[in-house]
């Protein structure tokens, strides 16, 4: 049992892909970055499992974080450096 339920994607030769998946006999859903390159195209070790019987708990998990959790603090940083006159060094 292998169904794809989605991707994302991460850059231009790297996608995430979510899973459902039967490993070894045990399901659950499987979070792997496929990669597309010269040299090779196929899924990377990067990524995760989890198992059904612990899905539900995952998904709370994920339930918990809000899209303000997301957010940048790269302006407010910007601004506390701007409002303590530190220089900060380009790169």
């Amino acid at each position: 049992m292998e169904k794809d339920v989605g991707k994302i994607t991460k850059n231009d030769n790297t996608d995430i892909v979510v899973r459902v998946d039967d490993f070894g006999g045990k399901p659950g859903v499987t979070i792997r970055e496929f990669t597309t390159s010269e040299r090779y195209t196929g899924f990377t070790k990067s990524g995760t499992r989890i198992p059904a019987d612990k899905f539900l708990e995952f998904r709370e998990l994920i339930n918990k974080i809000s899209l303000n959790d997301l957010k940048s603090d790269a302006k407010s940083e910007q601004k506390q450096i701007e409002d303590s006159g530190e220089e900060v060094e380009d790169y």
